[in-house]
């Protein structure tokens, strides 16, 4: 995106920068239409996600200088003695990791440990932040319509993503056409399941992952006792964090009549 800086500093000095919601627009770029959305919301988490991830950098950084600095002066520290050039591979390292180079330039050729802070890269990339950029050659489409068949491309890779990942779906090769359509409903069905669980999480302002409320639900146990001919059927007992997390996917939560502790 940054070659559409000329571009997006206009977009946003007027119609961004005091943005309370999304809002979208078009202009031409290389006499093609370039629809543009800007979500200020994201703009914010990613600029402030992007800054503490700086300055836990440089604060890192700092207390490896503050080392060397003492070390040179004859101060003596426990463990092993750090170097300029372990202290320059360790920033470049976590600079790269973090995709924060642009910004964070180390000095490698320098003897010392040496870096900088490149304030116009920063300012590029938090121009960019909460931003969407689509170029297309469809004229008839309407801005909020292409912006709208955008998301929902990206919406179906995040489910192939999901299938992959979190479902652990594996690859079947089948031949008969009724096994290939009954593998895809499951796949379908599975995808589904994971969406309901995401949004009901999600409105219960519960923190968790689907992933990680399955991981915790998976602790209950049925249990089926024999005792002297007769047969009680029941779920282990529920802690609070079942309960919650129950609660917000809108499950039924077993009776209490029927559970029984854990042997």
């Amino acid at each position: 995106m940054g070659g559409h800086r000329g571009i997006l500093e206009p977009i946003h000095t007027q119609r961004c920068a005091a943005a309370t919601r999304e809002v979208l627009g078009e202009t031409r770029w290389q006499d093609l239409r370039l629809v543009w959305a800007h979500d200020p919301r994201c703009a914010q988490e990613q600029t402030a996600a992007r800054r503490q991830h700086i300055d836990e950098l440089t604060q890192e950084a700092q207390r490896r200088a503050g080392k060397l600095d003492a070390q040179d002066d004859g101060a003596a520290f426990k463990g092993r003695r750090l170097s300029d050039s372990g202290a320059k591979a360790w920033l470049f390292r976590a600079v790269s990791e973090a995709h924060l180079g642009s910004i964070i330039k180390v000095d490698l050729q320098s003897d010392l440990f040496t870096y900088v802070i490149d304030d116009k890269a920063l300012a590029r990339a938090e121009l960019n932040d909460g931003k969407l950029l689509l170029v297309t050659n469809v004229p008839e489409l309407p801005a909020s319509e292409v912006l709208r068949r955008y998301k929902s491309l990206a919406d179906i890779e995040r489910g192939f993503k999901i299938l992959k990942s979190e479902i652990e779906i594996a690859p079947v090769f089948h031949r008969l056409p009724d096994r290939i359509r009954a593998h895809a409903l499951i796949c379908f069905i599975a995808l589904v399941l994971y969406r309901v669980m995401r949004m009901r999480l999600k409105d219960a302002d519960s923190k968790l992952s689907p992933e990680r409320a399955l991981e915790q639900l998976r602790r209950i146990q049925y249990h089926q006792v024999h005792l002297g001919g007769e047969r009680r059927d029941g779920t282990s007992s529920l802690s609070d964090a079942d309960h919650a997390i129950l609660q917000g996917l809108k499950l039924t939560k077993p009776l209490i009549d029927d559970q029984l502790a854990l042997l």
